[in-house]
């Protein structure tokens, strides 16, 4: 029999009121998530720029190692809320076992594969001998817990998948403040410099998964049933989540090479004082789209059941309302930004040595909030793709975003207009703006080719 949850009932429900209630413990968890890497920025800051530009050099390269894990999490609750829409538990159950055995799996052999060469990646950024240093002994702690941290990514998108936002807010909220608590302790108290934050990373991803790993297999209160031993290989099921799950992995690859690259453009143009400008800057920035990544997970979700239920009406409605919502928020932002940009600035300036960065960080983050409130017509975009099953339109949507546009707008602005460092920030805002205007308006097409769809399979099936 199916276990009604309240997760589920939302979805199947005012696609409206689903966005709200999913979206805000999402907000509340990525807010504090956002605010744990905001003060482990401030207590690094307090160890110098380098330590600031290790952490921004290692960040892209990191978040390639965990795309895989955020790309099957996205696909877990892009097949998981499809089937809630259809109705087949079954199936919904299956996809969170192949979710997890692909995410423990990929975990091992990262570890194995990465944690030997990463000084050697890390070279590639062109980071001089002493920040190239800190960053290597930053990666090789935090490499050593990936498999956790894939297995958390992943259960999470299960979760999210089935409507029950709480449980993942509540795992990443004690994960998230536990580390804000464990990073003075160990990079000052303990003396271990930077590779104390990265062990109180570690320590916080295990905490967190030992409270998702109760419900799961202890508790057993999801919606999903996940048993290991009745598990038998399905290959549609697995191709529906890889079909979601690996451009959605791409689409993260894709960002984090972008950033990659700007580190590039950053380090021409500014040096490693640019580098740290830019890694405090981003840092404002990414805690400033917190919120719409929140309604982002929650857009996947409602649109997912919205196709499994083959009702368009609800699908379009969830979406249009989710952009309105962003856009509100995304302004809303924008302007406290622009208000305190010189009090957020000096949080990551109070040592001696950062202090000589202050002007051009006040600058960057002026420049950069304008970034804002064009995200929602992107992201939510691709979320409703993502939720509808057409990964390769996210991830397409991530290509003329990031690769074409931010990189191409920032090398022209650094390289041809001689703007410096400025030509960055303002390749970036000019290429959001383009992107997410004509991923936007393919969004609109998408959604009003599902409705003549469904209306007229709905019509073929009553003649």
């Amino acid at each position: 029999m199916e276990r009604q949850t309240k997760g589920v009932q939302l979805l199947r429900g005012d696609p409206k009121k689903a966005i709200m209630r999913l979206s805000f413990p999402m907000m509340a968890a990525m807010f504090v998530q956002a605010l744990y890497n905001l003060v482990d920025s401030i207590w690094i800051a307090g160890l110098g720029p380098q330590a600031l530009a290790a952490i921004g050099i290692f960040f892209p390269i990191f978040m390639i190692i965990l795309a895989f894990s955020g790309g099957v999490g996205v696909g877990a609750s892009s097949v998981i809320s499809r089937k809630i829409g259809e109705k087949n538990k079954e199936e919904a159950d299956s996809a969170a076992v192949h979710s997890i055995i692909l995410a423990i799996s990929f975990g091992v052999i990262a570890t194995i594969g990465v944690s030997p060469i990463i000084g050697s990646i890390l070279k590639l950024t062109g980071a001089t001998n002493e920040t190239l240093a800190l960053s290597v002994n930053y990666s090789k702690v935090l490499l050593s817990a990936i498999t956790l941290l894939m297995f958390n990514n992943v259960a999470n998108g299960v979760l999210r998948g089935e409507g029950d936002t709480k449980k993942s807010m509540y795992a990443i909220t004690l994960g998230s403040i536990l580390n804000i608590f464990l990073d003075p302790v160990f990079i000052y108290v303990f003396k271990l410099g930077i590779k104390g934050a990265a062990y109180a990373t570690v320590l916080s991803i295990a905490a967190s998964t030992v409270l998702i790993i109760y419900w799961l297999f202890v508790k057993k209160n999801t919606y999903v049933s996940i048993r290991f031993k009745a598990f038998r290989l399905n290959i549609q099921i697995l191709w529906d989540i890889l079909k979601v799950g690996i451009p959605a992995s791409f689409a993260q690859i894709i960002m984090s090479m972008s950033v990659f690259v700007l580190n590039v453009f950053v380090v021409k143009a500014g040096g490693d004082t640019g580098v740290a400008i830019f890694t405090s800057a981003w840092r404002i920035i990414n805690f400033g789209t917190i919120p719409l990544i929140g309604i982002s997970m929650a857009v996947t979700s409602v649109t997912g059941a919205a196709f499994g239920e083959r009702n368009a009406v609800k699908l379009q409605s969830g979406y249009l309302f989710s952009v309105k919502f962003g856009l509100l928020i995304g302004l809303s932002v924008m302007t406290v930004i622009l208000l305190f940009a010189s009090k957020i600035a000096f949080i990551f300036t109070y040592s001696e040595q950062g202090s000589l960065m202050f002007k051009d960080l006040v600058e960057a983050l002026k420049i950069l909030s304008f970034f804002i409130p064009t995200v929602p017509f992107g992201m939510f975009t691709s979320a409703m793709f993502q939720g509808i099953g057409h990964g390769m339109k996210s991830l397409a949507v991530s290509i003329l975003r990031t690769i074409v546009l931010h990189v191409f707008f920032s090398w022209f602005f650094v390289f041809v207009l001689n703007l410096g460092l400025k030509g960055v920030w303002w390749g970036m805002v000019a290429g959001n703006v383009t992107a997410e205007t004509v991923t936007f308006i393919w969004g609109l097409m998408v959604s009003k080719k599902l409705k003549k769809e469904f209306e007229m399979k709905l019509l073929s099936e009553e003649s």
